[in-house]
């Protein structure tokens, strides 16, 4: 029996467990969207979560807590200019775990782990990118000829 066990070793060393969650921390508030497996969605929420709160008041002493886990400065600027910001009003409960199914090599159950008001892309933003695309090979052609 595990009584009183604080959290999910996950198969790992300490050091190794610690850098995939910091990893997978400033991918979640790098892309506010990622896919991973189950158990590890449900270890990184808790500290993904602890970062959220201290990131709605901006202060030095909480960006330098936030900087010793999050070691990119444009993610770590990002957390606290934007996403803390959005989670103002919220008292909790800023991410999300949506189940995807089994993972086919060994069974794992992934999920998607995503920050709770990610918006997902419109349609009309993919349009523009092929319009700017093919603006851009019509100028070079021009410049071409």
């Amino acid at each position: 029996m595990n009584h009183k066990n604080g959290f999910n070793p996950l198969s790992r060393t300490t050091a190794h467990r610690r850098a995939m969650s910091r990893n997978m921390v400033t991918s979640l508030f790098r892309y506010e969207r990622i896919t991973t497996t189950e158990a590890k969605a449900k270890e990184v929420r808790k500290a993904a979560e602890k970062l959220i709160t201290r990131a709605k008041e901006d202060s030095v002493h909480n960006r330098r807590i936030a900087a010793k886990f999050i070691a990119d400065e444009k993610i770590l600027n990002k957390l606290f200019t934007e996403i803390g910001p959005r989670m103002k009003d919220r008292n909790g409960g800023y991410t999300r775990i949506l189940k995807l199914g089994f993972r086919q090599g060994d069974a794992a159950d992934t999920v998607i782990f995503e920050l709770v008001d990610y918006k997902l892309p419109e349609a009309g933003a993919e349009d523009d990118k092929a319009s700017k695309k093919s603006a851009k090979k019509a100028e070079a052609v021009k410049a071409e000829a």
